[in-house]
């Protein structure tokens, strides 16, 4: 019978006869130069290192170390020949290793100098007269849309010869407000506004234009905008604008608006919908003029088109009224020259 701790390796001693095998440095007497024998002197110090670099474990030892993540190459053995054994896994105490800081990654250095501080910004009075106004147009008026889209080609060579003409330059902006000024003038139920127990009906047309300035939006207005020329309207609408980032106009400059304009082609923005500027019972919303493939007399051509969307108070303006003054404002567009006869 062999006795031993429990998983404890015994195939040498069952190779060898039953007979413990000492190893040949145990046997071995070490000698001086001069032939005598010397006393060989044993490492007191529990040791699990050999010269074929083996490291020497029971399988249950093993296990045990493998369950608790240990390096086996850091236990000391205190079994036969420096051997690991359950108790040494089961005592075993790491070793403290001093470190130093790593750097970190560039990445987590970059995104702690990209985080940003959140901020209160206290509303301006302009912020706040918008807010309300916008809110109380919104949950007031029954909002509904119509959208179009137009052909703006003749309207670019229009432009084209008219700013040709020295010391002229006119906008598609500027186009489109003498559009809706004469389209206006025949359809004069858009041009009006809802009183309660009544429709007031204005006898005179007030465009106005909206224009971004820092602190939120402002509505400069275009008095009797269908009496005015192309090149009125231009001055007027870059005068206006001009002091209104410099918050130079005057409070009647902004007042008395019967219709307006917000345009935001400029940007890129294709298309968009706008919140009525009350008193009014409407808003023009213009987007960008897009190069596209159109169809004309049966062909595939190039275009040159520009999507309009218009909101609309429906207690004012019904959507047959809505879409009529629609199909006239698209054809002074598609056909600029019904605008000199208008």
């Amino acid at each position: 019978a062999i006795i031993g701790e429990a998983g404890t390796d015994v195939s040498a001693i069952v190779t060898g006869g039953g007979k413990a095998v000492q190893s040949k440095e145990a046997t071995t007497e070490p000698q001086t130069k001069n032939g005598q024998k010397t006393s060989a002197t044993h490492n007191s110090q529990p040791t699990n290192n050999n010269s074929a670099g083996r490291i020497f474990i029971s399988p249950l030892a093993k296990k045990i170390a493998q369950e608790k993540g240990i390096d086996i190459s850091t236990i000391s053995g205190t079994g036969e020949n420096g051997r690991i054994v359950k108790s040494d896994v089961e005592n075993y105490q790491p070793k403290t290793v001093a470190t130093t800081p790593t750097a970190q990654p560039a990445t987590q250095v970059a995104m702690n100098f990209m985080a940003g501080e959140t901020t209160e910004t206290q509303n301006s009075q302009m912020r706040t007269i918008i807010a309300k106004r916008l809110s109380e147009s919104k949950f007031s008026a029954p909002h509904y849309y119509l959208m179009v889209e137009i052909a703006m080609d003749k309207a670019m060579e229009a432009r084209k010869e008219m700013n040709s003409i020295p010391d002229t330059k006119i906008s598609f902006n500027d186009m489109v407000i003498k559009a809706a000024a004469m389209a206006l003038r025949k359809h004069p139920q858009v041009n009006s506004s809802w009183a309660g127990d009544k429709i007031i009906h204005h006898g005179n047309i007030n465009i106005g234009v909206a224009v971004a300035v820092p602190d939120g939006l402002v509505v400069p207005v275009l008095k009797n905008a269908d009496f005015m020329s192309y090149t009125d309207i231009s001055a007027n609408v870059k005068d206006m604008a001009s002091r209104a980032k410099t918050k130079a106009l005057k409070a009647n400059e902004m007042e008395g608006s019967t219709f307006s304009i917000s345009n935001l082609g400029m940007f890129g923005i294709e298309t968009f919908t706008s919140i009525i500027n009350q008193p009014n019972s409407a808003i023009l919303s213009v987007g960008a003029i897009v190069e596209k493939p159109v169809v004309k007399d049966g062909q595939i051509v190039v275009g040159n088109t520009m999507k309009i969307s218009m909101a609309c108070d429906h207690r004012v303006i019904d959507g047959a009224t809505g879409a009529q003054f629609l199909q006239t404002f698209k054809t002074y567009l598609e056909q600029p020259l019904t605008m000199l006869l208008g």
